[in-house]
């Protein structure tokens, strides 16, 4: 018997899509999560946070690597605990791929023979480490916050295979590959098309308190569809910790380096210690900066945003040596070796960097940031010019204070697609700086779209509302399924990447992802006229949680979220609002309501006040 027919939804946490498709006989606007592959036995326990399975036709994979800088340098005079905090040592990533059909049964014999699981925790290893860094973030105490992520997601992998061998096969073509019991089937080769798919390469920033795994989500699902995902971990201060491992062997660069900089790296007080900590850093002048009615400090965020756009392009380059066949030399220069902070045991066992090989495309990358990643998108769409790898980019609800004026010299000359939480849109400066940002592009003909998914908070682009979804709906009233905000942004990404992402000299025809692409085209909404205000919060809550009318009594009564999204359905309202589109002298397949560009200048009020600050 299965765990979803004797416990209910407020147990499970989320409803499960493939079974709610087959017993509901209604049709909702807000449409079911999709089908995902069979769950395995550790999955299915109901009280303990899980993160379900992607839904595209490829297994997925992943690798970590951390590989020193090419230039240890320090970008700032900014110190903590008498010590430069900004300084680029090494750049940390997770890889997520498409994986080799045998990956599943792969993952087990290696289990066999190693004796570690194959799947990596979702907290990044050493876990009470991180635990500590999530406590300092929270300015709290550490016990209750480790006996918190004992009881709920100490032990939560992800559902992605270490060190899988990368996918040398097609995917099938819009078939229900998810309802078979595996997905370890392959589709045609394209009558004159390459035997093996290139796949897109996709650069991943993460937002305040995020990790390089903490958006195992969006991550994983473009995997699944058919891209790589670099998802880099930034050492700047916005994640809860991170560990830098030094390399044993280059003592004479680091004492240059030093020399040069005039400081010290941030070596632990230990001597004995192989690594430093980088925790979160919160601004001296106001804690609460990145709130609403807050005072920005923009000497911390800047100097932070000069460290990310440093680590990207780090890590744009690491990923050309694995493109170039330079792959075995990262195997040298690896620092997460078994042993050392935050390795797996497994190391690179089985990874054949000769495999990558031209297997994807390196000259023509998007770029995907969530709130402070967005922000660190934007830069590196304006430094078109240095990085003119990027291409395009899509901004999960940006936090645009921290976002320079543009200027002719430094504008955004690329596609781009925003992508608005309902909590966020509600915050009126912040949403104008979403849409000069959008209208940027556009200026220059460059297609542009400004979306919010209706009913989501600032954290469903992430993988908190997936594993905590009754802090999501209770306390930040969330009322959308937290798996079916995933997969509206993705599909509503996936319909923009497929407009937008071309290849010179190639059958555009001849990529993985397009055989799987999402029927329901968001990005061909009609523009809205007005601003919605149906769960505006009160000033206080502004970018924190949305507003519930009578949510007591909507409690009281069965399905009332239900019936929430039955009710939008016969008022013909959709789960996106568009907010801009290009018209069809910019775009040809774009809607085309009254200009290029269209959005209602009517916004939210400013807020007045707000208690505590968000997570960005």
């Amino acid at each position: 018997m299965k765990s979803s027919d004797i416990f209910p939804e407020y147990v499970t946490g989320h409803p499960k899509g493939e079974r709610q498709r087959r017993s509901s006989k209604r049709q909702t606007n807000q449409e079911n999560p999709k089908p995902r592959p069979p769950d395995s036995i550790r999955d299915k326990i109901p009280f303990y946070g899980r993160l379900p399975k992607y839904s595209g036709p490829y297994q997925v994979g992943i690798i970590d690597l951390e590989i020193p800088a090419r230039e240890p340098r320090q970008f700032s005079k900014i110190k903590r605990d008498h010590r430069h905090t900004f300084v680029l040592e090494t750049v940390l990533v997770s890889i997520y791929y498409p994986a080799h059909l045998d990956s599943a049964s792969e993952e087990r014999i290696q289990k066999a023979r190693s004796k570690h699981n194959a799947r990596p925790t979702w907290l990044a290893r050493p876990r009470h480490l991180t635990v500590e860094g999530y406590a300092k973030f929270a300015s709290l105490p550490q016990w209750p916050i480790l006996a918190f992520f004992m009881m709920t997601t100490y032990l939560t992998k992800l559902p992605a295979y270490r060190n899988a061998r990368i996918a040398e096969h097609w995917p099938e073509i819009n078939e229900e590959w998810h309802n078979r019991k595996t997905n370890s089937t392959a589709g045609p080769v394209p009558a004159l098309g390459p035997l093996q798919p290139k796949f897109p390469l996709i650069l991943f920033s993460h937002g305040l308190g995020g990790t390089k795994t903490s958006y195992s989500s969006v991550c994983g699902e473009f995997a699944s569809h058919g891209f790589i995902v670099c998802a880099i971990e930034h050492r700047d201060g916005s994640g809860p910790r991170s560990l830098v491992n030094y390399n044993p062997h280059d003592s004479p660069r680091r004492g240059e380096s030093e020399a040069a900089m005039h400081a010290k790296h941030n070596r632990p007080p230990k001597a004995e210690r192989s690594y430093g900590m980088v925790d979160f850093i919160m601004s001296e002048k106001d804690k609460y900066d990145t709130s609403p009615d807050h005072e920005l400090d923009h000497e911390l965020r800047e100097a932070q945003i000069a460290l990310r756009v440093a680590e990207v392009d780090e890590a744009y380059h690491l990923m050309t040596k694995i493109h170039a066949g330079r792959g075995n030399e990262l195997k040298e220069q690896n620092l997460r070796k078994a042993g050392m902070p935050g390795a797996s045991s497994l190391e690179l066992d089985g990874v054949d960097f000769r495999t990558w090989v031209g297997r994807f495309h390196v000259d023509n990358v998007s770029m995907i940031g969530h709130s402070f990643g967005s922000t660190t998108t934007i830069e590196m769409l304006r430094s078109s010019t240095r990085y003119d790898y990027i291409k395009r980019g899509i901004i999960y609800d940006i936090w645009g204070m921290p976002v320079q004026p543009c200027t002719p010299q430094h504008h955004i000359n690329a596609p781009i697609l925003g992508i608005n939480s309902e909590v966020f849109m509600y915050w009126g400066a912040n949403f104008d700086i979403a849409k000069g940002v959008c209208e940027e592009a556009g200026e220059v003909g460059q297609p542009a779209w400004l979306v919010t998914v209706r009913g989501t908070v600032h954290i469903a682009q992430s993988d908190f509302c997936v594993l905590y979804p009754r802090l999501a709906g209770g306390v930040m009233k969330m009322t959308m399924d937290p798996v079916r905000a995933i997969d509206v942004n993705i599909d509503a990404s996936l319909d923009f990447l497929d407009r937008t992402l071309h290849f010179d000299g190639e059958d555009d025809n001849h990529q993985a992802f397009r055989r799987n692409l999402p029927e329901k085209k968001f990005l061909d909404l009609d523009v809205e006229k007005g601003m919605p205000d149906e769960h505006k919060p009160d000033p206080k809550y502004t970018a924190v949680r949305l507003k519930v009318k009578h949510e007591g009594r909507k409690k009281l009564k069965p399905h009332a979220r239900q019936r929430y999204w039955d009710n939008l359905r016969e008022k013909g309202e959709e789960e996106v609002w568009v907010h801009m589109a290009p018209g069809k002298e910019v775009y040809p397949d774009g809607n085309d309501d009254e200009g290029a560009h269209q959005v209602e200048e009517q916004r939210p009020d400013e807020p007045q006040q707000i208690p505590a600050h968000s997570t960005q």
